[in-house]
């Protein structure tokens, strides 16, 4: 039960157009936002994604083993998804594809900053 995932930026202009585009595929439109703070949200009900300038000034930083699940509805919108955050700029961390054998199909990689995500659907999730 998740409310809101927030990433670190230390080029804030960069990421907001990132997570503009990358989002957009997905629904996700701006819901709140100030001079240090945007989140994205498909609705008014489930999680959002948020970028943050960091509260205590510091350099923003990825953190290992830490990642974001961007869940989508199809196979078809994970290749999208995945590939539009490549061609964005991000970087691939496992391209699109199934998982095992439970029907999990995801795509992996990583933002501007360099946090982790993912974009997957598995069986159950259609639209």
């Amino acid at each position: 039960m998740i409310g809101y995932v927030t990433l670190g930026t230390n080029d804030f202009d960069k990421a907001a157009a990132f997570y503009d585009a990358l989002l957009a595929d997905m629904g996700g439109k701006r819901m709140m936002e100030d001079e240090n703070f945007i989140a994205w949200s498909a609705g008014t009900q489930g999680a959002a994604v948020s970028i943050i300038k960091p509260f205590d000034g510091e350099t923003a930083t990825s953190g290992n083993g830490t990642m974001v699940a961007l869940a989508v509805e199809s196979t078809a919108k994970v290749d999208q998804v995945y590939a539009k955050a490549l061609e964005l700029g991000g970087t691939c961390e496992g391209p699109s594809g199934p998982r095992g054998e439970s029907g999990f199909y995801a795509g992996y990689f990583r933002d501007l900053d360099g946090n982790k995500l993912n974009v997957f659907t598995m069986p159950g999730m259609g639209g």
